[in-house]
């Protein structure tokens, strides 16, 4: 076995532990893997809600834990129509779906299939073209044309979306990465070209026959793409075993996956910015797979990491040489072919040589998370600033996005219903989420859990809005759903608690729940959480330290969700915030983004909420120091914190307090502020019009 000098040794060493501290260590990695995992059950256990017939499968980089803040991976997203059937043999027919034969064939390249239409009343062939999505060939078969995948999707998930071959693909913004959603249709069985992987076995032992077992029994996806070298290319759908290829990163050790991370570096320093399109990441994949299975598992150790990516790197290079990067799986279908121009070949190898040959010292030039710089430092024994917190932060944000996005898709069904109506769809969601999770396992039951408590808040809000309407009380039906949902997080469950006793007019039962939740938000700790907009995040050390520590438990402690509220809320709404219910103009409607449900409720950001029903539940009470304190707090919240997602709300709500203060012109201000930050589809044009009426006719000071 090849032994490394103190110098090899030396660096690989520090190497792994630069690696570590951006957060490639195992622990960040086991949690990167569960939040995306969690993601994909959140998703589909939302889709069932709304009856929705497909399924949605989080792969690639960011679902492995194989990226960094630096390398800014998509999300890869396959989105499967479950009313597909697709077969290897007529024995997989099935009555009353659409039934589609795969065809692997000589005619077919290597890696790819056709799909031929099948009746779906009886195992026999489709003999009509049904529209121009399909194609006779010249033995009489029907066969589907690639173009139909991305038509398979539903416009739920296309809007925001820009084609982009087999993919749609949502811009990133802010330095975020995008996400690509993947039509693809799903076949349970093994595909035959794979067959024989099952029975290879290298002198690494590796994969062993019970992974093998495991992915063999994940089957395969057909995507919308032809292999560029076919003369049927618009007729080819390209075979993925995605399924299985999750499975294999998640049975490496470290070291392969520092490894694995690494070359992607290598990739976005070197040959990315000069030539792009030609070695992807997915081919870094494959080299990699290849060695761990014809080296001994002891080879792959921290101390041997730079021996282990030089060899990567010379695999990476021969396979440029000859132009040939077999598929792991399907060896017969070339990565490469096609994918490297014959001028650009000599520089990508010389480019390649050079790094293999610099013993390590070409990593330094590396700015990717500055490791170059990192790693300098670190050969010097300077201490360095961790970012794993940093990631973890980061992770936990996405769960707390991901549960208000399924969320807010649940709920955009009933936002113009009416009571009876909404409290139906609500019943259903609850009692479907419980069905899931009885029968579920693992994350499935945690997704399902992470959600209900949101349902629940919602229909006990709307049920004690219908109390009030009807006697001005509260059921004690209505206050049993709120309690379910109070510890979702920190703020905005029992803030709407608050709410309902602020507009019943209990002021002592409301300064309860408000002192309550002032309590729990430690604002060095706990962190605002909006998905209505993009915008820049700033992370706060105590949040990172939380999330870095906790999994999805956290955001009951650490985060403070928006409180949002339907028009069937709106005898819990104050008067002073349903105004936010009618914020859009027909322009605006015509406008405004279909993604943007939120646009018809009233939402706002738990801080500057909390503080605004201090202000006028103690005013109310007569209790003046706390009223100052609670107004001087609103303004500091809506001038200074950095991560509020709604600052235009906070400041119509403190202009509305400013108007009960007599001071008009602050107030004015403070819409035009808000007009400024969101020019459409604001509430501050109507207290502009009213204010500028009353303070024309001398009434500013009456108003109220």
């Amino acid at each position: 076995m090849f032994q490394a000098s103190d110098y090899i040794e030396t660096v690989s060493v520090r190497l792994s532990e630069v690696l570590a501290d951006i957060g490639v260590d195992e622990r960040i990695v086991l949690k990167s893997r569960r939040t995306w995992m969690l993601t994909e059950s959140t998703n589909n256990s939302a889709n069932q809600l709304q009856d929705k017939n497909h399924t949605a499968y989080f792969l690639g980089s960011r679902s492995e834990g194989t990226t960094t803040p630096g390398l800014e991976s998509d999300t890869d997203c396959l989105i499967c129509k479950n009313n597909f059937n697709v077969v290897q043999d007529w024995s997989g027919w099935q009555p009353g779906v659409h039934n589609l034969l795969m065809i692997q064939d000589d005619t077919v390249s290597p890696g790819y299939c056709l799909l031929q239409r099948l009746r779906d009343d009886a195992p026999l062939p489709y003999n009509d073209v049904p529209n121009e999505h399909f194609f006779q060939d010249r033995t009489g078969r029907i066969l589907l044309s690639n173009t139909i995948a991305p038509g398979s999707l539903t416009a739920n998930y296309l809007t925001g979306y820009v084609d982009n071959g087999p993919a749609y693909t949502q811009l990133g913004q802010h330095g975020n990465a995008g996400v690509d959603l993947v039509p693809a249709f799903h076949c349970k069985t093994w595909p035959l070209q794979a067959r024989p992987w099952l029975n290879l076995q290298g002198a690494g032992q590796w994969p062993s026959d019970d992974i093998k077992r495991y992915c063999s029994n994940t089957g395969c996806f057909v995507v919308g793409v032809g292999s560029k070298q076919s003369e049927n290319e618009e007729l080819e759908l390209r075979i993925s075993t995605s399924l299985a290829e999750r499975c294999l990163m998640f049975n490496l050790n470290i070291t392969q996956i520092r490894c694995y991370v690494l070359m992607k570096m290598v990739l976005k320093t070197y040959i990315k910015p000069h030539y792009e399109g030609t070695i992807s990441s997915f081919m870094c994949k494959t080299v990699l797979f290849k060695l761990i299975a014809n080296t001994q598992s002891s080879f792959w150790r921290e101390k041997n990491l730079l021996v282990c990516l030089s060899f990567c790197l010379f695999v990476l290079y021969t396979s440029t040489l000859n132009e040939n990067c077999p598929h792991f799986i399907i060896p017969g279908n070339n990565l490469m072919a096609g994918h490297i121009a014959h001028e650009s070949k000599p520089r990508i190898l010389e480019i390649l040589q050079h790094i293999i040959n610099s013993e390590g010292t070409a990593l330094l030039g590396i700015k990717c998370d500055a490791l170059g710089a990192r790693l300098q430092l670190k050969l010097n024994n300077l201490f360095l600033f961790k970012t794993s917190g940093i990631v973890s932060g980061c992770l936990l944000i996405h769960t707390a996005h991901m549960i208000n996005d399924s969320i807010t898709f649940g709920l955009h069904n009933i936002s113009n219903n009416s009571y009876e109506v909404a409290i139906q769809i609500l019943l259903k969601y609850i009692f479907k989420l419980v069905t899931i999770f009885n029968q579920s396992q693992g994350l499935n039951r945690t997704a399902c859990s992470l959600q209900a408590p949101w349902f629940c808040t919602t229909l006990g809000s709307i049920l004690a809005s219908l109390n009030i309407q009807q006697y001005n009380g509260i059921s004690a039906e209505a206050l049993s759903w709120i309690t379910l949902g109070l510890n979702t997080d920190v703020s905005s469950s029992k803030l709407k608690l608050a709410s309902i006793f602020y507009c019943r007019g209990d002021f002592y039962r409301t300064v309860i729940v408000l002192t309550d939740i002032e309590g729990r938000y430690d604002q060095t700790i706990v962190e605002p959480v909006s998905g209505c907009r993009d915008y820049v995040r700033q992370a706060m050390r105590g949040f990172n330290e939380i999330s870095d520590n906790h999994n999805e438990e956290a955001l009951q402690f650490a985060t403070a969700s928006c409180v949002s509220f339907l028009r069937c809320e709106s005898n819990c709404i104050p008067n002073e915030l349903q105004y936010e219910l009618f914020r859009s103009t027909e322009e605006d409607l015509a406008l405004r983004e279909p993604i943007n449900y939120w646009m018809d409720w009233a939402v706002v950001d738990s801080l500057p909420y909390l503080y605004f029903l201090q202000y006028r539940t103690y005013s109310y009470l007569g209790r003046q120091d706390d009223k100052e304190r609670a107004l001087s707090n609103l303004i500091r919240t809506t001038e200074q914190e950095p991560n509020l997602g709604h600052r235009e709300t906070a400041l119509n709500l403190l202009g509305q307090c400013m108007e009960r203060e007599d001071r008009p012109t602050d107030a004015l201000g403070c819409y035009l502020l808000s007009i400024h930050l969101r020019g459409r589809n604001n509430a501050a044009k109507f207290h502009i019009c009213r204010l500028l009426s009353a303070m024309v006719n001398h009434q500013a000071g009456t108003m109220f």
